[in-house]
């Protein structure tokens, strides 16, 4: 077992929002983007929030079978990459999928030499990437809450070698 913790800002045990199906979100503390309008200005600050360990998350995520899977988001989810990656590798372990929300976009996350990133990145089967724009909010979007922002398949783009958006399978 491991002992890795992450800073957390708070859990949602069963979201409709986060993501396609029912879904277990984890909010991590600390972002350095600090976007303007935010829906989760609370998680900005990198102090705050509450330690828990990676294997207490999944043991909380784990007891529900009713979860299509988990969503990372925050804050920022690539300031804790490692502990996040391992939480992820976990959760596919458990035939779930994981959605990962970020302000950054792919093309800066494909082109990090950190290998905590390059490993988080990789376990993402959907990536909800880019700055949240407060002139380009729209609240009719799914799973996002501005024009800006991109819904990445993770499998295609890895396959395709180039972005692929993600399509809706209602």
């Amino acid at each position: 077992m491991s002992n890795e913790s992450l800073k957390v800002s708070g859990i949602e045990p069963e979201s409709i929002v986060d993501g396609p199906g029912i879904r277990f979100a984890v909010f991590v503390q600390g972002c350095p983007h600090s976007c303007p309008g935010c829906h989760n200005p609370q998680t900005h600050p990198f102090e705050g929030g509450m330690e828990m360990s990676v294997e207490e998350i999944f043991e909380k995520f784990r007891k529900n079978p009713i979860l299509k899977g988990i969503t990372l988001s925050g804050g920022e989810p690539f300031c804790q990459a490692g502990s996040l990656y391992s939480l992820a590798k976990l959760v596919h372990g458990a035939c779930k999928d994981v959605v990962l929300y970020t302000g950054y976009v792919y093309e800066e996350l494909a082109g990090s030499p950190d290998p905590d990133v390059q490993a988080l990145l990789h376990e993402a089967d959907l990536l909800i990437d880019g700055p949240f724009i407060e002139s380009e909010k729209n609240l009719e979007l799914s799973f996002r809450g501005s024009e800006n922002q991109r819904v990445i398949d993770m499998k295609k783009t890895r396959s395709a070698g180039r972005v692929v958006l993600w399509e809706q399978e209602y």
